[in-house]
């Protein structure tokens, strides 16, 4: 079979529309040697990769910070009939490029190939993790180096940072492709397509299902809202109209994952049958559950969580907030709010656990007095804390 490409940007590269994400079939999130992997928990990786080369996945891609996967897909490729075409790891910055470069020589070492297709800066979040990229003998120069020894293709990043960031990322110049999140219950990062294509960058859409939405476990409102499609196929074909979205990632955790991302590229020439219809549906729901003031207010005067008592993120947990409302998204609402004040600089600012606690409603009301409903707001996040305040969680990557 082969599935539709695309031209990734400036690269060049035939990108096909779906990419085998290799985070969620590995063995495990922790670093561990070959030798403690089973031949069954390999036997999995290397069954999917045949699986994905007879789907025509010719893209792959992996990090250092998804535990045994590198090491595993390395050994997989010497089992397996025909490796893919188009091999992406991605290595976090760092302030010292000799460990950079270290890290990168590491990942050679465990994928066991001569060359790298696409290397990708790992997290590009802040101002700090860019500058270590585009500094005079930063991580970029690192990578152009080993470009010219012709052991490196191209140069990405991928990232959770803020709008203002990723623009200042693309406008460097010094990237040929991006890895962001871009889906339909996050459009954010809208104007940063139409950025990098200005730039001619490829564009990599990542965990699309998962942090989409946790499609994978839908809940049966959506599951109504976006009949006759599964919401997964719903969300594929969203972003894939989206011309300048090059490929979207498919993470795959069983055999059967495949199976409604390829239903999506079955459908992808008649999405405009479907999609605007089922885009209507969700836009009603949202606005009857939400009341219209809300639905086109909500997000407008709110407070940077740097600039929020505690550090709470406050337009994260509202959006988290409309998602339960609107779609009856609660697990992933959940899993969300409890990764806030444990993410890092992956998801930066707190959950609402301090409200009433260390931060007073009326502070909270003072950085929210130009907004239309500062009372509601509180009320909303007193509801998520209530709900969902008793645990936290870590990222699955310790880093």
């Amino acid at each position: 079979m082969e599935l539709p490409c695309r031209r990734f940007g400036r690269t060049n590269l035939k990108m096909p529309v779906l990419s085998l994400g290799g985070m969620r079939f590995q063995k495990s999130w922790d670093e561990l040697k070959f030798s403690e992997i089973s031949r069954k928990e390999q036997n999995k990786v290397e069954n999917i990769l045949n699986l994905a080369n007879k789907f025509g996945f010719n893209h792959i891609e992996t990090a250092k910070y998804y535990g045994t996967s590198e090491i595993q897909l390395g050994m997989g490729f010497k089992s397996i009939e025909k490796i893919p075409k188009i091999i992406q790891t991605k290595i976090p910055p760092n302030r010292d490029p000799k460990l950079f470069e270290a890290e990168l020589l590491k990942s050679f070492e465990k994928l066991q190939v001569k060359k790298i297709d696409l290397l990708a800066i790992h997290g590009i979040n802040t101002p700090e993790h860019l500058h270590q990229a585009v500094k005079n003998g930063g991580c970029i120069d690192i990578l152009k180096k080993f470009q010219q020894e012709n052991l490196i293709g191209y140069i990405g990043f991928s990232t959770h940072g803020e709008l203002s960031l990723i623009e200042k990322a693309i406008t460097t110049n010094l990237f040929d492709y991006i890895n962001l999140h871009w889906y339909f219950i996050n459009q954010t990062n809208s104007k940063l397509i139409e950025l990098a294509r200005k730039y001619d960058l490829g564009v990599f859409i990542i965990s699309p299902t998962d942090k989409g939405g946790h499609l994978h476990t839908p809940s049966t409102k959506i599951l109504e809202l976006c009949n006759p499609l599964h919401p997964i196929v719903f969300n594929d074909l969203f972003c894939l109209r989206n011309k300048n979205v090059h490929t979207i990632s498919v993470g795959i955790a069983k055999e059967q994952d495949f199976n409604l991302h390829l239903e999506a590229v079955s459908l992808l020439s008649e999405s405009d049958h479907y999609i605007p219809k089922i885009l209507n549906r969700l836009k009603e729901e949202s606005i009857n559950s939400l009341g219209i003031e809300w639905y086109k207010s909500w997000d407008k005067n709110l407070p940077n969580w740097k600039n929020t008592p505690g550090g709470i993120n406050i337009p994260v947990l509202l959006w988290l907030a409309n998602l339960i409302d609107s779609f009856d998204l609660e697990e992933f609402a959940k899993s969300r709010y409890q990764l806030l004040g444990n993410g890092s600089h992956w998801f930066p600012g707190n959950n609402a656990n301090l409200l009433d606690v260390n931060v007073c409603e009326s502070q909270l009301l003072k950085v929210l007095e130009s907004h239309i409903k500062p009372k509601k707001v509180i009320k909303k996040l007193r509801v998520l804390k209530d709900k969902f305040g008793d645990k936290s969680l870590s990222r699955l990557s310790k880093n």
